[in-house]
């Protein structure tokens, strides 16, 4: 038990799972094994996808849950941009300045909470949630059938909207906690 939570669950165990594989499909992407990198990204890109719902439908959310995920998204989105980089760099090259603005967005959010809490913002606001849909979403097509423009503009400035509102929920919270749904809801409460 983990602060009187029970952390031994299924969504735990997935993200558990993308945790082990995040070194395996590092290897893959840096020996350019591009066929095995794809099928580990895809699978892990799925499982993203389950784990939080699974916790929310069964309500098995906890802190610990929480803070897990996000560390294997951390390492599940790494790979994937690492897959950008290394297969698919000169389609995406063009049109690579959203993707920087979405990258200092997202390691802003990480020093702001460091900074306020001493922590992972272990928060699962519906912004964020539905730019990683979003996201997965846009890495299983780029890696499966190709680079679709359009579709890398939604995922990529969805993501930067996304983490804009987290900066903006960090500095209204007075603690990092699980259910926080958006900065609207949060404006609400008040």
């Amino acid at each position: 038990m983990y602060k009187g939570e029970n952390v031994l669950n299924l969504p735990n165990l997935i993200s558990f799972y993308r945790l082990i594989v995040f070194p395996l499909i590092m290897y893959f992407a840096l020996t350019g094994n591009e066929y095995w990198f794809v099928v580990l990204i895809c699978i892990s890109l799925v499982s993203d996808v389950l784990d939080g719902n699974i916790a929310r439908i069964f309500n098995l959310q906890t802190d610990f849950g929480a803070a897990l995920d996000n560390l294997a998204d951390i390492c599940t989105y790494a790979m994937a941009l690492l897959g950008l980089f290394v297969f698919k760099w000169d389609e995406i090259e063009p049109h690579a300045w959203i993707l920087y603005l979405f990258l200092a967005v997202f390691v802003l959010s990480y020093i702001v909470s460091f900074l306020r809490f001493g922590k992972i913002p272990g928060l699962h606001l519906y912004s964020a949630v539905s730019a990683g849909y979003v996201q997965s979403i846009f890495f299983f097509i780029l890696f499966v059938f190709g680079f679709y423009p359009w579709m890398y503009y939604i995922a990529v400035g969805w993501g930067v909207i996304a983490y804009i509102e987290k900066i903006l929920v960090l500095f209204k919270l007075d603690d990092i906690r699980i259910g926080v749904k958006g900065l609207w809801w949060l404006m609400r409460e008040e």
